[in-house]
């Protein structure tokens, strides 16, 4: 296998497992459509991108050098994700065939996205730890290639999930539309949970 297949399997083994990052890539696909569904894509994958080249550049040796920054994360994590899980169970289906988010402009979508991206610690811990440690393990004439294969699974992975979350949204009503938010408001809440109950282990 070549070393760009290498890193491009690795990514995907990684990214394509449900987390809440993908969750919420497909929540805001849904949401707001195509096109501005690509902002989105472009955050989350600009987010993974940055935390993949710091991993490389020797972040992931400060994550695993400083225990103490891992329940930090995982509480940061945990409360954000409470709060996003707590949004959307209080989701209601508006009274047209428009809802309240397809207004939402490029920049919001962007931000909401890179904050799930940046803000949760699984995420953190896979792009910086894991695949910046697996980039800085390959010989230094791979190490370029191997990196492009990581960073391309991440770009076509959330560009795969926005396109079928935006092609789904055509067949969802507004009252659809309602319980897919809640039932990432769910999902959310129980990835937060998860978070939680290593944050307590990792305290106690």
């Amino acid at each position: 296998m070549t070393t760009f297949g290498s890193g491009l399997l690795l990514g995907l083994a990684l990214i394509v497992p449900i987390g809440a990052q993908n969750v919420f890539v497909i929540n805001q696909s849904i949401a707001v459509g195509m096109p501005r569904a690509l902002a989105a894509v472009a955050a989350a994958g600009v987010c993974d991108t940055i935390l993949i080249v710091a991993g490389a550049a020797g972040v992931s040796a400060i994550l695993i050098g400083v225990p103490s920054l891992r329940p930090v994360l995982l509480l940061a994590g945990a409360l954000f994700l409470l709060y996003l899980g707590v949004r959307s169970l209080h989701a209601i289906a508006p009274d047209d065939d428009t809802t309240a988010d397809e207004s939402l402009s490029l920049r919001t979508v962007a931000t909401r996205t890179a904050s799930v991206s940046l803000l949760n610690p699984h995420a953190i811990l896979d792009t910086v730890v894991v695949l910046g440690a697996a980039i800085a393990s390959q010989a230094a004439t791979q190490r370029a290639l191997f990196a492009t294969g990581t960073l391309t699974a991440s770009w076509v992975w959330f560009l795969a999930l926005a396109f079928a979350a935006s092609t789904a949204r055509r067949f969802l009503t507004p009252q659809r539309r309602m319980w897919v938010d809640r039932i990432s408001g769910l999902i959310l809440l129980v990835f937060a949970v998860c978070l939680a109950i290593e944050f307590a282990h990792t305290v106690l």
